[in-house]
């Protein structure tokens, strides 16, 4: 289990609403040099030796982010919207930086903004 903080366009995020296409993510990821599109996450869990991995063809990592290797900075789109499982400070403001891009906003599972805005209001565009 985790808890997920999302990029969306809905309110709540887990509502019908606007999604942000995967085009609109290929886009921002391509334009990110922090940013690379992966398309394979994997991750050993403590005290085992089995390897976990998951893929999307649209899931992308935060390349620049030094717990990279070890903890992952995995941003997964899906169903119109980019999810992170258990994001730090530093994924969390990668994320707000993605949201005002896509005029989108950042949410945690429990409904809570990480960016500021009130609900249903995404960020001014650039």
């Amino acid at each position: 289990m985790g808890y997920d903080v999302h990029i969306t366009r809905r309110t709540p995020w887990w509502d019908e609403g606007e999604h942000i296409t995967r085009e609109e993510w290929a886009a921002v990821v391509d334009a990110d040099p922090d940013l690379e599109m992966v398309q394979v996450a994997r991750a050993v869990p403590r005290g085992q030796d089995v390897v976990l991995e998951y893929r999307n063809a649209w899931l992308a990592a935060m390349v620049t982010h030094p717990e990279r290797a070890t903890a992952g900075a995995w941003l997964d789109w899906r169903d119109g919207q980019v999810v992170v499982k258990n994001p730090d400070e530093l994924l969390i403001g990668k994320m707000r930086e993605i949201a005002g891009v896509l005029r989108a906003h950042v949410e945690g599972d429990e409904g809570e903004h990480y960016d500021g805005c009130a609900a249903g209001t995404p960020p001014p565009g650039p």
